[in-house]
């Protein structure tokens, strides 16, 4: 009795032992798997930057006037400041939001500042189309040919007084709507959008970008350029593009963003 109760013990331990090795091995082997998941994470994560660091340098300084460049520089200048506008984004979601070359107006031609004071002169040589749509009698009501991208209400005022000049619109051009946000509700726009038919909207882009993905006021039918305000520098000495603070990313954000809503069919910049 005596030696069965010794052999019993001995057994017990020696399954004990086994138990305990292939808990220890499963937790073991479990913890292997969950380095080599988080291994497998961090090479994701480190492919994704370097992607997107490749994106960055991809754009070299430019010298001089950046709207003065050739399409594929602005383009690959607009790339890299798409990487710092949405810096949580991966490669693949940012190739989705990028203004391609061939949508880039080569407009070298003209080699006079790009001032205020020359923007009718500067659309009536360099962009003869759009001065020929300006015009033309708008077909729709709130279907602009021209969307004008301005960094604040001061500046899309004063381009909305340029944009009506005569010579630019001729006896039957339409409209130059004036859209911001400073002293008009959103539903005001939005009337006068759907009452009337306008050749151009000057705006800011929060709000374009709230009349184009909040309401069906503004139409992009018949949208055939879009300028964006960059060779302008505000009180501040600001550009765009160039603020590195969170409302700068914000604001960035939004050009963007309104480029990839309407599909645009050329970029002037």
């Amino acid at each position: 009795m005596k030696m069965s109760s010794l052999t019993t013990t001995a057994s017990r331990r020696v399954k004990t032992r086994k138990t305990r090795t292939k808990k220890e091995m499963g937790q073991v082997s479990k913890a292997d798997s969950n380095l080599a998941k988080k291994r497998k994470r961090r090479e994701k994560v480190k492919e994704r930057k370097a992607k997107k660091r490749k994106l960055a340098e991809a754009a070299e300084p430019i010298p001089g006037s950046i709207a003065a460049q050739m399409p594929h520089a602005l383009a690959n200048y607009l790339v890299s400041m798409q990487v710092k506008s949405f810096p949580n984004l991966s490669a693949l979601e940012l190739d989705d939001l990028r203004i391609p070359e061939s949508a880039i107006a080569q407009t070298t031609i003209w080699t006079d500042p790009r001032s205020l004071d020359q923007l009718v002169d500067f659309i009536m040589k360099s962009l003869p189309s759009l001065r020929l749509r300006l015009s033309q009698r708008s077909k729709s009501n709130g279907a602009p040919t021209l969307l004008y991208i301005a960094g604040a209400a001061l500046r899309v005022a004063d381009v909305t007084r340029v944009l009506k000049n005569k010579t630019l619109q001729g006896d039957k051009g339409g409209d130059v709507a004036k859209l911001f946000a400073k002293h008009f509700k959103l539903a005001q726009h939005v009337t006068y959008l759907k009452r009337t038919k306008i050749g151009a909207a000057v705006g800011t882009p929060g709000r374009l970008g709230k009349l184009l993905n909040e309401t069906d006021a503004l139409n992009v039918s018949a949208l055939s350029h879009i300028i964006l305000d960059i060779t302008y520098k505000d009180a501040k000495n600001r550009k765009f593009f160039f603020g590195r603070d969170d409302d700068s990313c914000r604001q960035n954000q939004r050009y963007f963003l309104i480029f990839h809503f309407v599909r645009l069919k050329s970029l002037f910049v």
